[in-house]
């Protein structure tokens, strides 16, 4: 039988960066970068492995640095417009920049300052100062100045330095060897379609992506499987070969996670188990004075961890100072509750509402690799932290520079595929602006407004007593709001089913009356609106219909449940379906349309966004072919208070 392995210590980050820390000093991992000499031309990038000298002076003579005249300084002492001084014969000599200058002359008169009387007469009313215009020998560099100091990461301004003063070779660190090994039986290749229970391998593509953008010379071995031996021979190898081994997944409690078993009997464990989330089971080790990182399976888990543990150690491993991380102040939209105990990193979007910089979480589940896809910093909540409240001011480390952050459209609200189609074409113009949109339904993009949130809100909410899209709503929730309601789309919703609808469904009498599992849209929804109204006016009750309860968040994730066989109907768009190759069983049209507050209309990013609905072909043929929907109102101002 299999021994479940169990976390060392549900350790503090700080003792375990400590104790980490004191390993690869034991092993002295930092001194044991190799260096080489290579050509100064071929060095761009690399880093100084030894500190650089100057070979001899730049510029090496004293050199003109105007064209001119080269003079003696004290011939023109007495120089004046009143009492112009000549110059004749050996007296001067014509110089252009760059010329040596020669020995018995000291100072340049610029071309523009001399007057020729004759080819051999010049006569000047200006003085000379000593060494005017005139680049002296070392005047840049003197022969055996530092030029670079070890651990520097060599640009081409440094490349022109040390060719300057004759240094055509330079020593450089070698970078250190990382290799990724991917574990679990689950795993295949990209490029090969999932089967059930198959997974395809792309976080040593993600993990080996950063340690080279680190500065590693990192490389992706291919997937062990679940095999004890298997894993010991693949460890075994690399730790010969690499300055660091990074193992991916299997470093929890699983009965097949035997990574901490195999670096315990091949090495020393030094920390498993830290107390931050998400990340907790992460593995240090060394084995053969190599350390050997065993990072979560999860690919926001892996990240984080390797963040934490391994970026500062490639930067001291070439002797670098890591570069500083960018913060910025925000405020929380929203609170976050943290529990006690855990340095916990919330992955946050930010978006300028006005004055304010407001931090939305971006998502959770240390498996959502979208949510850093979309994120745009980082929150720490420390371990004696409960969380932050809404409205409070945090500060955020940044994942992407602040000035994208400032072009950013915040759009909270229902989910629709345009809103897609809309965020490709603002962000591949010359104003690069780029769409956040959290899909919260159109209830929740209303509240987003009223809580100052937002740029726009998607919404597509039927009042079923008057018909009517959106306006009751506002007018309840948004009175005090100026606004303008504009209408995006009409599209069709129904049932999206699987292909050849293999249950014959024809709406929703036959979900119930067949028993047919079902998925819904969360509450607040325009579509779960929609629902409820359908169900009424066909006297269905919401227990009816098999799986009421069960609620995604967006037409795109009710579709891939229906595709993957999950459920065997749900309500959606037309787009959706398409999009998924379902069928699709019309049940009405809608409205959709985007609520935006007047106080944002002068904003350059919601004048580009109409200006895309309103004029751009491109947009109006994308949207025609996704099927589903109408246009004949788009950029249309259905409502406005």
């Amino acid at each position: 039988m299999n021994q479940k392995n169990i976390y060392v210590k549900n350790m503090p980050l700080g003792e375990a960066k400590e104790k980490w820390q004191d390993a690869l000093q034991k092993i002295s991992f930092f001194d044991s970068a190799h260096v080489t000499k290579i050509s100064v031309e071929d060095a761009l990038g690399q880093v100084t492995g030894a500190p650089v000298f100057a070979a001899h002076s730049s510029p090496a003579y004293n050199a003109a640095a105007m064209d001119g005249i080269a003079v003696h300084f004290a011939d023109l002492a007495a120089a004046s417009d009143a009492a112009p001084v000549r110059l004749t014969g050996k007296q001067f000599t014509a110089v252009n920049t760059g010329n040596c200058l020669p020995q018995e002359f000291d100072a340049v008169v610029m071309i523009e300052d001399v007057h020729y009387l004759e080819e051999n007469e010049v006569e000047l009313a200006i003085p000379a100062t000593p060494w005017q215009h005139v680049r002296t020998i070392g005047e840049d560099i003197v022969a055996t100045e530092l030029i670079l100091p070890v651990g520097h990461k060599i640009r081409p301004i440094d490349q022109g330095a040390m060719l300057a003063t004759g240094v055509t070779k330079v020593l450089v660190k070698e970078a250190p060897l990382v290799q990724v090994i991917p574990t679990g039986s689950e795993l295949i290749q990209p490029g090969v379609a999932p089967g059930p229970g198959q997974i395809i391998e792309f976080n040593s593509r993600i993990l080996t992506g950063y340690l080279n953008e680190w500065g590693a010379k990192a490389t992706g071995a291919s997937p062990v499987s679940d095999d004890k031996e298997k894993l010991r021979t693949a460890i075994s190898d690399a730790v010969k070969k690499n300055d660091i081994v990074i193992i991916n997944a299997g470093a929890s409690a699983g009965t097949r996670d035997y990574t901490s078993t195999v670096l315990a009997e091949l090495g020393e464990v030094v920390v498993h188990g830290v107390a931050i989330k998400p990340g907790k089971p992460v593995i240090l080790a060394v084995v053969n004075d190599t350390p050997v990182i065993g990072l979560p399976g999860y690919p926001v888990s892996a990240i984080l961890t390797m963040r934490l543990f391994v970026h500062e150690m490639i930067y001291n491993f070439m002797d670098m100072q890591k570069p500083a991380s960018q913060w910025t102040a925000a405020r929380m939209s929203r609170p976050i509750h943290s529990a006690m105990g855990v340095d916990e990193f919330v992955r946050i979007t930010l978006g300028q509402v006005g004055t304010e910089l407001m931090a939305t979480p971006a998502g959770k589940g240390a498996g959502a690799v979208m949510s850093l896809v979309r994120a745009d910093g980082i929150l720490t909540l420390p371990a004696g932290s409960e969380g932050v409240g809404a409205g409070e001011e945090v500060q955020i480390e940044l994942l992407r520079p602040l000035t994208d952050v400032q072009s950013t459209l915040v759009a909270i609200g229902s989910h629709d595929n345009i809103i897609d189609v809309l965020a490709n074409l603002l962000h591949k113009g010359r104003k690069a602006i780029r769409i956040s949109s959290a899909h919260v339904g159109s209830m929740g993009g209303i509240m987003a407004l009223r809580r100052g949130e937002a740029h726009l809100a998607g919404s597509h909410l039927l009042d079923e007593k008057s018909g009517e899209y959106n306006i009751s709503f506002i007018k309840r929730f948004l009175a005090d709001t100026k606004l303008q309601l504009i209408n995006l789309c009409y599209r069709q919703q129904g049932l999206m089913v699987a292909k050849g609808n293999p249950q014959a469904i024809k709406g929703f009498q036959d979900v119930a009356d067949k028993h047919l599992s079902f998925i819904n849209r969360q509450n607040g929804a325009g579509t779960r609106l929609l629902t409820d109204k359908t169900l009424k006016d066909m006297g269905l009750k919401p227990s009816d219909i098999n799986g009421y309860e069960h609620e995604e968040y967006t037409h795109m994730s009710v579709a891939a449940a229906i595709a993957n066989g999950s459920v065997d109907c749900g309500m959606g768009i037309l787009a959706a379906a398409n999009a998924l190759n379902l069928d699709f069983v019309p049940v009405a049209e809608e409205r959709y349309d985007l609520i935006i507050p007047k106080q944002f209309m002068d904003d350059k990013k919601i004048q580009a966004l109409l200006e895309l609905i309103r004029k751009n072909d491109e947009f109006q043929t994308l949207v025609n072919s996704l099927g589903g929907y109408s246009l004949r109102d788009s950029g249309n101002i259905m409502y406005e208070q």
